[in-house]
């Protein structure tokens, strides 16, 4: 299908401007015609052109000097270097400087669309190329990315694993920071699709008439500022995954055009009449309670159950601290080789510092405070006194073993004022089995002996304060 090729005629005779746009629209190409070089790579700079045509011999700039110029900032666009003034050598010329074709006049109909199609194939590869490459910069082992050995993120490995193959939608489910995208990038690699592209959006980010232009794309002219046609999420994730996040964002009628989309696999652009097929996945995420939002009418029941084919959901990192320690060391890994900061360790009582806080941004909110830490730390360990304020709150957290005696009194030496001692227990009573954990590897027995305890008794104290449930 031509009507996806958007192909820019630059030529300042104004009789082959018209004869070669109607010659292409009618071979089904979207075609723009430019007679001034200087508006020709104005256009390109806000427009998404395919295959450009342009004359040789202009006034001002020449053709060659536009096929330089586009070959230099838009190397993926084919040029078809066009001249009454043929010669070898100008051929030559124009073809070392980087042409696709070179066109004499006066020329066939069928010479010219022959190569208009041979530069459309080129620049369908080079779209689907450039759409690999930034995947593949982001490839990863979703082993390594998707890191933990808590038993809320095994079963999501594990359902990731089975999920990956199928054709199945994918709905993704968990508080904001916990890591959404990873899974959904995880499926996809796992996928037959993991050669096609991975596209995202966030639904949230935009207001409904910029996304539903960036889901669906536009055609030139259907509103103020589209001067061309521009493809939209749907059409780039052809043949591989579309990640809608924050899908509880959709208003009303995005949901009924997304729904239609996920019964029927095709759609129409904005402005446009021409049904376009997409074949790709749907991985959708939210941190809305959907089941409720449908209960409210705020959300389609008939788009949720196509969604939620398979559902996913991402415990929050308070419920998974065990997996703290691993996260760190790899933040601290990534951080050290992608912005070259100092490799720097946390000490254990960082550590856990770190395990005992409550964490409601979740993992993003964790690597932030390692980047700071490695920022703006000198040292080449990480201590208590390194980490923001309420992270070092000893009445979170205090510590056991000799010491524990004197570290309850240290923090008893500044709780507040207002004292509530049930409250207060509770919270160092929680703080000391969580401490206890850590020490003893996250194994029961070990930390039940550690604080003196029955592994029963310690179980019924990890119901109370809601420890890894």
């Amino acid at each position: 299908m031509n009507e996806d090729i958007h192909v820019l005629i630059l030529d300042d005779e104004r009789n082959y401007l018209l004869v070669l746009q109607a010659l292409l629209e009618d071979a089904g190409y979207k075609a723009t015609c430019l007679g001034d070089p200087e508006n020709a790579l104005a256009f390109l700079e806000e427009s998404e052109v395919d295959v450009l045509i342009t004359d040789l011999k202009m006034p001002g700039i020449s053709g060659q000097e536009v096929l330089a110029r586009v070959k230099k900032n838009y190397p993926h666009i084919p040029v078809l270097v066009m001249t009454a003034f043929g010669s070898i050598e100008s051929a030559v010329e124009m073809m070392r400087i980087g042409a696709f074709d070179y066109i004499t006049k006066p020329f066939s109909n069928d010479e010219l669309l022959l190569s208009v199609q041979n530069a459309a194939a080129l620049a369908r590869a080079h779209l689907r190329y450039r759409l690999l490459y930034e995947n593949m910069r982001e490839r990863f082992d979703r082993q390594r990315v998707i890191i933990g050995k808590s038993k809320g993120i095994q079963e999501v490995l594990s359902l990731v694993e089975r999920a990956a193959p199928s054709r199945s939608n994918v709905l993704i489910t968990g508080e904001s920071g916990t890591g959404k995208e990873l899974v959904a990038r995880a499926i996809h690699l796992g996928s037959p699709r993991r050669n096609g592209p991975f596209i995202s959006v966030n639904c949230a980010a935009l207001n409904p008439n910029i996304l539903e232009s960036e889901l669906f794309g536009h055609e030139k002219g259907s509103f103020t500022g589209a001067v061309a046609m521009r493809r939209g999420r749907f059409e780039l994730a052809d043949g591989g995954t579309l990640f809608l996040d924050e899908i509880g964002e959709l208003s009303p009628d995005m949901q009924v055009k997304f729904l239609r989309v996920l019964q029927e696999r095709k759609l129409e652009r904005v402005g446009g009449n021409v049904e376009i097929a997409v074949d790709l996945r749907i991985v959708a995420a939210t941190n809305r309670d959907l089941p409720r939002e449908v209960e409210k009418q705020n959300f389609r029941e008939d788009l949720y159950y196509r969604l939620n084919v398979v559902h996913i959901h991402l415990p929050p990192l308070r419920e998974r601290r065990e997996d703290i320690p691993l996260l760190v060391s790899r933040f601290v890994e990534k951080l050290a080789q992608e912005d070259q900061l100092p490799l720097k360790k946390f000490s254990p009582e960082a550590l856990d510092c770190l395990i005992g806080y409550s964490w409601p941004g979740n993992i993003r909110e964790l690597e932030n405070v390692v980047e700071r830490c490695l920022v703006m730390q000198r040292g080449e360990v990480i201590e208590p006194a390194d980490l923001p304020g309420e992270m070092r709150d000893p009445a979170d957290l205090s510590p056991v073993g000799e010491d524990e005696a004197a570290g309850i009194k240290n923090a008893a030496d500044l709780l507040p004022a207002q004292l509530n001692l049930p409250a207060v227990l509770d919270r160092l009573e929680a703080a000391l089995v969580r401490r206890a954990l850590a020490r003893a590897d996250f194994v029961q027995v070990k930390a039940a002996e550690l604080l003196g305890i029955s592994k029963s008794l310690l179980q019924y104290k990890l119901r109370k304060h809601n420890i890894g449930h």
